[in-house]
C-alpha cells in the first residue's frame, strides 16, 4: 500500500500551484519527450511536449484576442484527438475554464450545458457538431464565438473561426500565461450524466486536480512517469479520462495515444502496448469474453488454460501480499511462460504495469481472472465530485473491494452506511446550485456519495450499491441490484444484465446476449440463427443460461436470487437510451423501455 500521508501534507505540496503553471514547467523540462500520438493513415503522428506547449500558447493568445480571460468558460465538443489536449491547456493558459461536453449531446442538451456554464466561446470537432450549436445559438446570448477543428469542405460559415486560425497566432508569453490562473480558480466543470434530472455542473479547481494527481502518484508508485504509455479513448467529458490521460499527461509526462472511436480500443492496445490502462467494466468484460470465445474454439486448450488460471489465482494473491514461497513463484513463472504471456501478447496488454477498472462494479471473479493471467488489474472507486478516485490500492488487492482510501483522503461510513469522504480532492460545489451542493457537501467538508458500503478491518471498502437504487421487494427485503448484475455477467453468454424487483414479489432480470461469445458458442454447437435476436429466442440458448443461472445465484439467499429472466438479442451500447457513455445502466429508461416484458414476468 502507498505510504500514508495527510491531507495537509498534500495541500502543502500543491500550495500556490496551478495546472497551467505545472504544465509549462514540465514541457520546458522535457521538450523533446513524446506527448501525443494519433493514427495517421498507415502510420502515426506525434507531438513532443515542446510542440504541445507551443500550440497551447498560440491557442491562448488567440483566445485572448477574442476577449477570453480569467473566469470565462470555453465549451469543447470533440472526440479523443490531439487537438483536444492543447486547446484545453490553451484555455487554462488564459485563466479560463474549459468545459468538455459529451459528443452525443443533442441540440437541446448543448443549449442547456453551454447556457448553464455561460460559455463565451465554443470549439467543436466538425460540421456535424457545429450544426448542433448553430441550431441553438440564438438561445445562447453568452456564446460570442464558435470555432471548428476540421472543416475540409469549407462549410462552416464566415463567422466561425478554425483551429488553424488560432495556431497561426503568435504564441503568448509562457511566464505570463502560466501566472494568470490561481489555485482556487476552476480548472474544469464536469457535468453529471443527468439520468435522474438535469445535469449538475461539478466545479473542480486547479488545487483539486493537482492534489489528486499527487495522491495518485503515491498510489501508482512508478519509478518514472515520463513516457508512460496510455490510450485516451473514453469521453473527455468524464472525470476518469481527464485524470488518467489529460491531466496526468500535462502534469506527469505520459505519452498519450488518442483513440477517437472507443470501439477500436482493442486494436489500439495491440499497436500501443500501454503501460497504464484504464477501462470501465464493459471494456474488461469484452476482453474477457473475447479471450474465452477464442479459446472455446479449442476445448482441450481452453480446459488447460482454465486449470492454469485456477491454480494461479491463490498464487497471485500470495505474491500480491508478499506471502508467496519460492515454489509458488516458480509455479507461476512456468504457467506464465506456457500460457498467460501468450494471452497478454495477443491482446496487447503484455507491457501493462497497472490496469484499473472503475465507474461501475466489476465481478470479483473476473478481476481475479485478469490478475491470474498477469494483468495487474485493480478497482478504483470515486465520483466526479472527488476528481475520480476516493479509494484505490494498486498492488495489495482484495477482489470484491475497491481498496482503502487514497493517500490524503479520509473515507468513512455515515450512520446509515453511506460512504463519505473529505480531502483536497473534494469539489467546491455544483455550479449555480447551492441547494444540491448543501445536500452533497456537509458543513464539516464531508462529501456524501449516495452509495452504501462496508469497510473491513484493513480499511478496504466494499460498495454495496447506490442508496437510491437498492431494490426493496414487496416483502420489504433490501437487495443490491449491482451485486446481482455482476454475478449474472459471469454467465459466459451474458454481456449485460439489469436486475428487476423493486416493489415486486421476487427478483427477475433482463439479460442481454454477449455479441461475441454467444455466436461463437452457437456455431460450436451447430445452432443455426439469423441474428442475435433469433439466437436469444432459441431454446438451447435459454437452457444454457438456465443451467448457469443456478450456479451464479448460489452465493445469494433465496429472496435475493433471480427467479425469472427475459433474454434479449439487441446489444446495449454505451451512450444510448439504456447506458450512459461509461456503460452504467440507465435504470429508469430500461424499466420504461421494457415495461411490457417486465410486467409479463410477473403476470
Amino acid at each position: 500500500m502507498a505510504d500514508w500521508v495527510s491531507n495537509e501534507e498534500l495541500m502543502d505540496k500543491v500550495k500556490g500551484k496551478t495546472v497551467a503553471g505545472e504544465f509549462v514547467a514540465l514541457a520546458r523540462r522535457i521538450p523533446q519527450a513524446c506527448a501525443l500520438r494519433w493514427m495517421e493513415g498507415d502510420g502515426w503522428g506525434e507531438l513532443s511536449y515542446g510542440e504541445v506547449l507551443d500550440r497551447a500558447l498560440r491557442v491562448a493568445a488567440f483566445l485572448s484576442s477574442k476577449g477570453i480571460g480569467r473566469g470565462d468558460r470555453v465549451v469543447l465538443m470533440m472526440r479523443n484527438m490531439p487537438e483536444f489536449h492543447y486547446v484545453d491547456l490553451g484555455a487554462l493558459l488564459t485563466g479560463a475554464t474549459p468545459v468538455s461536453i459529451y459528443n452525443s449531446s443533442a441540440p437541446e442538451q448543448v443549449e442547456y450545458l453551454a447556457g448553464h456554464c455561460e460559455a463565451k466561446l465554443g470549439l467543436v470537432e466538425d460540421v456535424g457538431f457545429l450544426e448542433r450549436f448553430l441550431k441553438v445559438k440564438p438561445q445562447l446570448p453568452d456564446l460570442e464565438h464558435l470555432g471548428i477543428v476540421n472543416d475540409p469542405d469549407g462549410l462552416r460559415g464566415s463567422d466561425v473561426f478554425t483551429l488553424d486560425d488560432a495556431l497561426a497566432t503568435s504564441p503568448a508569453d509562457p511566464d505570463e500565461a502560466a501566472a494568470i490562473a490561481q489555485p482556487d480558480d476552476l480548472a474544469t466543470i464536469i457535468y453529471t450524466s443527468g439520468t435522474t434530472g438535469p445535469p449538475k455542473g461539478v466545479m473542480l479547481t486547479h488545487q483539486n486536480i493537482l492534489w489528486t494527481a499527487e495522491s495518485l502518484k503515491l498510489t501508482f508508485g512508478f519509478s518514472n512517469y515520463v513516457g508512460i504509455r496510455v490510450i485516451s479513448y473514453l469521453p473527455m467529458a468524464h472525470i476518469a479520462e481527464r485524470m488518467v490521460s489529460h491531466y496526468s499527461g500535462a502534469l506527469l509526462g505520459y505519452e498519450v495515444t488518442t483513440c477517437p472511436e472507443p470501439s477500436e480500443i482493442a486494436n489500439y492496445a495491440r499497436e500501443v502496448h500501454p503501460n497504464l490502462m484504464f477501462g470501465v467494466p464493459r471494456v474488461w468484460e469484452k476482453v474477457y469474453a473475447g479471450v474465452n470465445a477464442a479459446l472455446a474454439a479449442e476445448p482441450e486448450k481452453k480446459q488447460k488454460v482454465d486449470e492454469a488460471i485456477e491454480a494461479a489465482i491463490p498464487i497471485v494473491e500470495a505474491m500480491s501480499w508478499d506471502r508467496a514461497s519460492d515454489e509458488d513463484k516458480a509455479t507461476y513463472d512456468f504457467l506464465d511462460e506456457v500460457a498467460f504471456s501468450q494471452i497478454r501478447q495477443l491482446i496487447g496488454l503484455d507491457e501493462v504495469q497497472l490496469a484499473v477498472t472503475g465507474a461501475a462494479p466489476l465481478p470479483a471473479e473476473m478481476l481475479q481472472w485478469f490478475r491470474a493471467i498477469g494483468i495487474p488489474l485493480a478497482e478504483v472507486y470515486g465520483m466526479s465530485e472527488n476528481c475520480g478516485p476516493m479509494t484505490f490500492e494498486a498492488y495489495k488487492v482484495k477482489p470484491g473491494t475497491v481498496g482503502p482510501a487514497i493517500p490524503g483522503c479520509e473515507v468513512d461510513l455515515a450512520d446509515d452506511g453511506e460512504i463519505i469522504c473529505r480531502g483536497g480532492n473534494v469539489f467546491v460545489g455544483y455550479l449555480k446550485d447551492p441547494e444540491k451542493t448543501a445536500e452533497t457537501l456537509d458543513e464539516d467538508g464531508w462529501l456524501h456519495s449516495g452509495d452504501i458500503g462496508e469497510m473491513d478491518e484493513d480499511g478496504y471498502l466494499r460498495v454495496i450499491d447506490r442508496k437510491k437504487e437498492l431494490i426493496i421487494t414487496a416483502g420489504g427485503k433490501n437487495i443490491s441490484p449491482a451485486n446481482l448484475e455482476s454475478a449474472l455477467k459471469m454467465i459466459p453468454l451474458v454481456g449485460q444484465a439489469a436486475a428487476i424487483g423493486d416493489k415486486r414479489k421476487f427478483v427477475s432480470a433482463l439479460l442481454v446476449l454477449d455479441p461475441e461469445v454467444a455466436p461463437a458458442w452457437a456455431h460450436q454447437r451447430g445452432i443455426d440463427f439469423d441474428d442475435l435476436e433469433d439466437l436469444a429466442a432459441n431454446e438451447e440458448t435459454r437452457a444454457e443460461i438456465e443451467a448457469a443461472l443456478s450456479e451464479v445465484m448460489a452465493p445469494f439467499n433465496n429472496t435475493e436470487r433471480v427467479k425469472k429472466f427475459v433474454l434479449l438479442g439487441e446489444e446495449w451500447l454505451p451512450d444510448s437510451d439504456v447506458l450512459t457513455p461509461t456503460s452504467k445502466l440507465k435504470r429508469r429508461h430500461i424499466h420504461a423501455k421494457y415495461a411490457d416484458l417486465i410486467d409479463a414476468l410477473y403476470d
